[in-house]
């Protein structure tokens, strides 16, 4: 196993310093989101999909325009409204009448990073749209299927102080995402060079630092990343904390209404992996769980009303969690 272990570890080494090149070249652009930024980049690894909370104006376009950017690849930013239909995201069959035939006009889904901007402002149909073409990577239209290409990352945003005439996700659809990220103020130092820069017509050229195949390759190598019987172990008790919290001594009884999925255990996996892999290691150790552990579980954890009256928040029970569960 050492010998695999050193080859993992070189070839993680390898693509380490390419996706460190991609990170320099963002954050040249994006300034005081160091931390979303590293897991754009962690879900991008595993092919998962964010769900990014935070108010309007602090750069959540940017972000997502700027990787696509790097990467030469199709950016489509979409504006979720309540008069949205899916047609409007997947595609639709138009006649063509000089030939007698019809034929598929594919919509903006097809490209390979997605902004769905404000997605709790679509209604269910459109929201389920999206799903598939999530979870699927392929889009339904009119009875015949097509598969999307990689890379393929969509990125919704949610506003957290505006519910009115939004439609709340339901439980199913948010477990699909692999991370909800919430996005905070810049710093005041950050905001000033926000400022400076954005006010005196300065143009910021993007160059392009790998390509959309040199990503597949870094998202091919990532679940061969090793990890060990005892860390994965470590996952699937940090998850069943999360259904069973009296098991393992965590004060959360009371408040927990549903307890996180299985998929939370697979997008612990990936993500640590991912994080190994930032790291120019070929193996998991526990941190790596940690270091991600917070955005894969906080939307998959469920509340009560009791919780919600007494401000306990689902970071709050994780931080517990991890303080409990005994690190291998």
């Amino acid at each position: 196993m050492d010998e695999n272990i050193q080859k993992l570890n070189e070839r993680a080494s390898y693509y380490s310093e390419q996706i460190s090149k991609l990170r320099v070249e963002i954050k040249n652009t994006i300034i005081g989101q160091d931390d979303i930024i590293d897991n754009m980049l962690i879900a991008l690894i595993s092919q998962g999909h964010i769900l990014l909370e935070g108010v309007p104006g602090l750069a959540k376009t940017l972000m997502a325009r700027t990787m696509a950017e790097c990467l030469d690849c199709e950016f489509v930013r979409l504006q979720f409204t309540p008069d949205l239909l899916p047609a409007d995201i997947t595609g639709t069959k138009i006649y063509n009448h000089n030939e007698a035939s019809f034929f598929t006009l594919k919509g903006p889904i097809f490209a390979n990073f997605i902004l769905a901007d404000e997605i709790n402002r679509a209604p269910p149909k459109v929201q389920s749209a999206l799903l598939e073409a999530m979870q699927e990577r392929q889009v339904s239209i009119q009875g015949e299927t097509f598969k999307l290409e990689r890379p393929f990352l969509v990125m919704a945003t949610q506003n957290p102080i505006e519910s009115e005439g939004t439609y709340k996700l339901p439980e199913a659809q948010v477990d699909r995402f692999m991370f909800k990220l919430l996005i905070d103020y810049p710093t005041k130092d950050d905001e000033i060079e926000i400022i400076e820069r954005f006010t005196q017509g300065i143009q910021l050229h993007i160059s392009k630092i790998l390509t959309s195949g040199q990503i597949i390759e870094v998202q091919d190598f990532n679940p061969l990343i090793y990890a060990d019987r005892k860390i994965k172990d470590y996952v699937a008790q940090v998850v069943d904390a999360t259904r069973h919290p009296q098991a393992y001594g965590v004060d959360a009884e009371g408040y927990i209404e549903y307890g996180a999925s299985p998929r939370a255990s697979l997008w612990l996996i990936l993500a640590a992996k991912a994080h190994a892999m930032l790291d120019g290691r070929g193996y998991v150790i526990p941190e790596d769980v940690k270091a991600v552990a917070y955005n894969v579980l906080r939307h998959r954890i469920l509340l009560n009303y009791e919780a919600e009256v007494e401000d306990v928040t689902s970071d709050r029970i994780i931080a517990q969690i991890l303080n409990k569960v005994k690190v291998p």
